[in-house]
């Protein structure tokens, strides 16, 4: 007499080895699967960049005004109004360096904690690993600094003439863009189950940006306020002073007589320990992504 065929949907998945689609892989899956979509990551994040600007005049152009609109604002607010230019050599160099590095960070973070909430039609239809999604709007971010990062050279170039030093811009930039995967995932997870999040994150980012060193050189500030050697080296370990100042170093000379003890230490810390942080800690959720 035949075997009657189960009822029960768990005992016919058990039978037959199907297992749930939005049950968590293991780490080493996970990964694997990731890199095999990174022509997907690569292709949505070119989407995104191209749907920032199809709907404006000047289309694409404006990868190149938003940012030199933005550090003109902040010449005149700090450097002309507040006075921050004083003492400072080259200053619309050192201004640009700061406000397009804090600038990349930003926007991963705020743009990143939308980035599944954005998409939850796309996450409910199809079965992908939900990091690709943050991953290519990092990409998209990183796209943008890269032309900012153009201008910025240029302009060094047409006040202070090229250098090897240059070079250093390369791992500078890798280092802060693992920092920037880490806190993009991070806050990826957070937006999708706290949506607050997203009104939060201005607010808690322009503080961030002030107390950076943006717009004024950090160890001279607190060398003339007569500050104990203790609190610049706390200040130190803000990762986006260790970003900056390790950019400077690698393009303006006159920097490196103010520039942040151990900075290039701290900047590679902060990259390994948030991009480990943030992967684990986004990968653990990856099975409630797109629920309710």
């Amino acid at each position: 007499m035949p075997t009657a065929e189960p009822t029960d949907p768990g005992a016919l998945a058990e039978r037959y080895g199907l297992t749930r689609s939005s049950l968590r892989p293991s780490l080493d899956t996970y990964l694997r699967e990731l890199w095999s979509r990174r022509r997907f990551v690569a292709g949505y994040a070119s989407a995104r960049t191209y749907a920032m600007y199809a709907g404006a005049r000047l289309g694409s152009v404006w990868q190149v005004l938003t940012p030199l609109l933005n550090a003109t604002v902040y010449y005149l607010a700090f450097g002309v109004l507040l006075g921050t230019k004083d003492g400072i050599d080259n200053y619309v160099a050192f201004l640009l360096s700061g406000i397009f590095v804090f600038t990349y960070t930003q926007r991963c973070m705020t743009e990143g904690s939308r980035s599944l909430a954005l998409n939850l039609s796309l996450i409910r239809t199809l079965h992908f690993p939900r990091a690709t999604l943050p991953l290519a709007y990092v990409l998209n971010e990183l796209n943008q600094m890269l032309v900012s990062t153009a201008l910025l050279l240029v302009v060094v170039g047409v006040t202070d003439g090229l250098a090897w030093s240059w070079l250093l811009v390369v791992p500078a930039l890798v280092l802060q863009s693992m920092f920037n995967v880490g806190m993009t995932l991070i806050f990826a997870r957070i937006g999708t189950f706290v949506s607050d999040v997203t009104q939060l994150l201005p607010f808690v980012t322009r503080t961030w940006l002030y107390v950076s060193g943006i717009f004024f050189s950090l160890p001279a500030k607190l060398t003339d306020a007569n500050a104990p050697e203790w609190v610049i080296q706390v200040l130190a370990f803000n990762p986006m002073s260790a970003y900056i100042d390790i950019v400077r170093r690698a393009l303006l000379d006159e920097h490196t007589a103010n520039q942040l003890p151990h900075a290039w230490a701290i900047a590679a810390g902060w990259s390994v320990v948030a991009l480990a942080g943030g992967f684990l800690y986004f990968w653990r959720a990856e099975d409630r992504y797109g629920r309710g």
